[in-house]
Formats: C-alpha cells, structure tokens, sequence
C-alpha cells in the first residue's frame, strides 16, 4: 500500500515538469547566404521538387557554401539532408559526389551523397544546439558535383522528412520554407517566359512597340543555349527574306565570335542583361520559374512565379504570354495542345520521318574543353560504369556539339540524368586520358570548364494553327502570312553509330544528315496555341514537326521569331485582341511592323558569322558532316 503510494507521488511530479519542446528547423540549400563555390540549380525543380546546390568543381572541391540559422530550443538535434547519388544509375559503387555538414562548428562525420539510387533523405548525425543563432555549412569533399537539396534538423530522433513530391511540398510550406500565398499580383500588357534569345527578342520587341513587359527567366544569366553557362555560339541568318529588317536586333547584343565550348566572355552575358535593362517598359524577372498557370476558360489569367533562391512567389497577370521556355513548360501547365518526339511519314508525308511515329529527339549536349597548364597536373580517378580503353576513349581536349546524350530519352521526366549521363561521360574520359593512357600530350592539361546547365535542342513542341512540315520548306509553298525567315538546313541528329558500336547502349555522341534549303518564310500561325486563347510561342517549342525543327531550332532564328511575336503583342494590346486576330483581322498592320523591324539602327555590314556560313544551295541536295 505504501508503495503504492509513492510510485502515485513520483507519477504526479513527474506530470507536473513541463515536457521537452521539439524543436525542428528546415533549410533550403538554394537559400544558403554564401554559396561559396556551389551553384544554384534550378533545371529540375519540376521533376524532383527544388532547386538545388551542386559542388561543380570539375574534381577539385569547391569552398564551402555556410549560411546562419535559429535554433527554437536547446537539445540533441538530429540531422537529415536531402541528397542524391548522381552516378547511382551506372554503377553500384559509392558515388563520387561526396560532402559533409557542419553544424554550429561541428563537423558531421557521415559522408553524403554516395548512396542510395534516387533523391533521398540521408542522416548525417546528430548534435547538441544552444537555442538562438548558429553556424550552417556544407562542405564538398570531391568537386565532382555533389548535391544538397535541403537539411533538416529535428530533435525527433528518426522523425524524417516525406519523400512523395506532393507530400514534401506541403512539409516545406508547413515549415515556412514556402509561402503560404504570392507575394503580390503585378499586372502587364504581356509576360515573356523564358529568357533565352528568342524570350530576350520578344520582350525588346514588345516594349519597342509600346507594351508593359515582364519578362521571366528562371536562372540569373540570360541567353539561354547561347549564354556563358551552355556556351552554344549564334547559328543561322539574319535580315533576309521577305522582312529583311528582322533579326536586326540581333547586333545589338549578339555574340560575334563564332564556335561552341569558348571562353565565357564570347557569349557577351553582360549584354544581353544591358539591353534588358536599357528598356524602361521591360520589368526583368531573373531567378524566377514559372510554376503553375491560373486559367480562365481558354485563356490564361495569371502565372505564378517563384525565385530559385529566396523561394519568393509572384503572380503575374498578362493580356498575352509568350512561352519562351524551349521544353513548352508554360503551354504545358496552361493545358495547349502539344507533341514530342517524330512524326510518321504518313502523318505529314515527309520524306525524313520514319514509318513509324516514335519518341526519339535530338539530343542534350554537355559542352567542355580543358587547357595546357605549363606544368604537370592532375585529375582524380574516376570510373563509375564507362569503360574506356585505348581504342575506345576521345583523344581530344574539347567537346563540342557533338557530345549528345539522350536522343532515346524523355527530355523532360529524364531530364536530370541526361545531364548527368553527360557529365559522367566527360569526367570518365578524361580521367582515362590522365590516368591510364600514358600519353604526354595530357600531362599539362587540365579541364577549364565543363558545362552544368544542359543544352537541349528539342523537347515539346506546342501546337498552332499551322504546322510546318518539311513539304511546306523544300516545295517553298507560300503563306500570306509568312514572317520570319528560316536558313539553316533541316538538320536532324541521331545517335553515332560508330560510338553506338562502342558503348551500345551508353552512347554520349551524335551524327547529322542534312538537307539543305532556300531561305523559307514561315506562316505567323505557327507562332500561338492552337487551343489556348492568349498563348504565342518562340523558340525550339513552336508549331513544327520534328523534322521541320531541324531548320527552326538555330537561335538567330528563334530570335526573330520572338521579335515577331513581340510584334504581335503589340497589336493585342492596341485593339484588344489575341494571337489568332492578328492573322485573321490585323495581318497588315502586322506585315507593316515586319518591315519596319524592331532594331534601333539601320543596315550594317555583314561582319557577323552565321555558323559555317550561309547554307543557300538548291533544296534536296544532302550531305553528312562530322
């Protein structure tokens, strides 16, 4: 009875001390002060959930990325990181992305980032906080594009984050690494999506025309393929064709020095950006990507935008859009009608389709190129699923277009490990060339730069009024409403067949066939949404075959597609009207700005170069280069 007693006493003391508070605190990488040497990448968010730091330090470890945090409540803190294994789908081997976490001075001992085969929570130790301010770090170990997507600090032990999208998506609004709501609504004449050359052309021209433009650009760095980050030089030709003045603008800003993987200043970044800037009526948006589309019937009312870093939402709201995004990510969530992959013959009657429709594209290129040193350097082993030997590897120092991965992929739910694929391919061919081919020609090199951003050349294509095939070009049918000019050949890649027989199913290069054309004129109607009442398009995501898309990918050309569709714009604000009124009420007053151009100076002399020349032989004449 007396024990009784007294286990009923400690029970009600032990009742009466307040219970431990857990404390929890989520950190997006992306959101970290000092990046260090890690970079921001955006390309995937749609598919695994974020942006995301990477270590890209071509196997030299980047300095540290570190931002400050609150801890709510003093305890043990046991700490999870979102990561990825990036080489996990060729090779069971512990990764070579590797890092640490150091937490209020700490040093976790758990290296991260080797294991696992897709994005997962990994635990990387735990630790005792004081409550207040404390010190967050991420630590690279091998410069060889280790990935953090988030850490999370708990005093549940085992309390791990949810790994479903939907599910980790309402975890981060839950602990304010997402608003709950936008920001603010901003209100425009027309929002540009994208910010490549063709997004750049439609917003200068928009604005040059009267409009209130909000252009949108999901990385920090405009130009698209053509920026410092991918390093793809300026293809096709300008000012010919029925409205020689377009394309013009092009020479305001346009890269003048020819070739693929150069050195950055090449790409002229700074003056893509000044030209942006030098428009009043142009509001830029860089860091931001579009996320969701807010749809009125057929028309798209809003557009939601969140920064890559800050996680900051806007909602834009427009009269017109243009998708400008190259994968057609904007048309995509607006619900338009759209395609990926080859036509049959029988769809459209093209000679250079295959019989049967299928899913192939061209291909993502990872560009890079290495540099003599004047002294022996090094490169760390690496080999995670590529054999090289010496019959096998590349004997060069640079890899340009050709270095094409994922013809036989999804460019859009396989986006990230193409891009890997692409990496993995160049680190294991050079560690070969440093390592084991014992040829001096590589003892003083070292790679210089070796691309993280993914050159796509086709994805989706959105759908409008007008398809353009291969017939309309090499039979040079006329359209009333023809527009801008097409020049280069229809340039179709497919997967090298003598690297195909070296690394049968690993193949990382590419060949073309190409058919060379008269310049062609091509219809307005392939410049909006079919389906999707406000919706205008330019780029690689126009309304064109696969086949078709061999000519209008070139960014010269999709520059003066945006100019066009700028244009266009322009005219929906002034009388009220969408796309597809320009072609049936307004086309006149669109051929009169056509012909004007949208440049601030005149004709100059031809100094610019039009990748390996002007391409104007007679059409059906075919022949293969390298």
């Amino acid at each position: 009875m007396r024990s009784a007693k007294i286990l009923l006493l400690i029970s009600l003391f032990l009742s009466a001390i307040p219970a431990a508070k857990a404390g929890h605190v989520l950190v997006e990488a992306e959101s970290f002060t000092t990046k260090g040497g890690w970079s921001t990448d955006q390309q995937f968010m749609d598919i695994m959930g974020s942006p995301y730091l990477i270590a890209h330090g071509l196997g030299r470890p980047v300095q540290d990325a570190s931002t400050d945090i609150s801890i709510p409540e003093k305890g043990r803190y046991y700490v999870y990181v979102r990561t990825f294994n990036w080489v996990s789908p060729w090779t069971d081997k512990t990764g070579p992305g590797l890092f640490r976490v150091n937490v209020g001075g700490k040093m976790l001992d758990k290296d991260l980032g080797g294991e696992g085969k897709g994005w997962m929570w990994q635990y990387a130790g735990s630790v005792r906080l004081k409550k207040g301010m404390t010190s967050l770090s991420l630590c690279d170990l091998t410069g060889f594009d280790g990935r953090c997507d988030a850490v999370w600090l708990t005093t549940e032990r085992g309390g791990i984050p949810p790994d479903s999208l939907p599910e980790l998506d309402s975890f981060r609004r839950l602990h304010g690494a997402l608003p709950s709501a936008p920001k603010d609504t901003l209100t425009y004449d027309f929002a540009v999506v994208g910010g490549g050359i063709a997004g750049i052309c439609a917003a200068v021209s928009a604005a040059r025309n009267g409009c209130r433009v909000a252009l949108i650009n999901d990385r920090h760095i405009a130009g698209g393929n053509n920026s410092s980050e991918v390093r793809v030089h300026l293809g096709g030709r300008i000012e010919i064709g029925r409205y020689p003045a377009l394309g013009r603008m092009l020479r305001e800003f346009g890269q003048e020095k020819f070739g693929n993987a150069a050195p950055a200043e090449n790409y002229k970044d700074e003056a893509k950006t000044a030209l942006i800037h030098s428009e009043p009526m142009i509001t830029y948006y860089p860091g931001y990507r579009a996320i969701s589309a807010e749809m009125d019937g057929d028309r798209i009312e809003s557009v939601k935008i969140r920064h890559i870093e800050s996680a900051e939402e806007l909602m834009i709201k427009a009269h017109v859009f243009s998708d400008c995004t190259g994968d057609g990510a904007l048309g995509f969530m607006a619900g338009a009608d759209w395609t990926l992959g080859r036509e049959s013959i029988e769809d459209y009657g093209e000679s250079l389709a295959p019989e049967k429709r299928d899913s192939l594209t061209m291909g993502v290129s990872i560009q890079w190129y290495a540099e003599p040193r004047g002294h022996k350097t090094s490169f760390p082993v690496f080999e995670y699923g590529m054999e090289f030997n010496d019959d096998n590897c590349e004997r060069v120092l640079r890899g340009d277009w050709d270095w094409e991965t994922g013809l036989d992929k999804d460019k859009i739910a396989k986006a990230e490990e193409i891009r890997d694929f692409g990496m993995l391919v160049v680190y294991s061919n050079w560690s070969y060339l440093k390592n084991r081919l014992g040829d001096p020609e590589y003892d003083d090199k070292e790679l210089e730069w070796v691309a993280y951003i993914a050159g796509k050349r086709e994805s989706r294509r959105l759908l409008g009024d007008h398809i353009l095939t291969q017939n309309d070009i090499e039979d040079n049918i006329y359209y009333e409403d023809g527009s801008f000019t097409m020049s280069w050949h229809l340039d179709l890649h497919f997967i090298d067949p003598e690297n195909s027989s070296k690394f049968p199913g690993m193949e990382f290069k590419a060949a073309t066939r190409n058919n060379l054309i008269y310049p062609y004129d091509v219809p307005y109607r392939c410049l909006y949404s079919r389906n999707i009442r406000n919706l205008f398009m330019a780029g690689r995501n126009i309304s064109v075959t696969h086949v078709a898309l061999g000519s209008a990918r070139l960014m010269r050309t999709t520059g003066m597609m945006g100019e066009v569709v700028g244009m266009a714009a322009s005219l929906c604000r002034r009388h009220g009207a969408f796309p597809r009124d320009i072609y049936t009420s307004y086309l006149p007053d669109l051929q009169a700005l056509m012909q004007k151009g949208a440049a601030k100076q005149g004709p100059l002399p031809d100094t610019q170069l039009f990748n390996e020349g002007s391409h104007l032989s007679s059409p059906g004449k075919v022949h293969t280069t390298e």
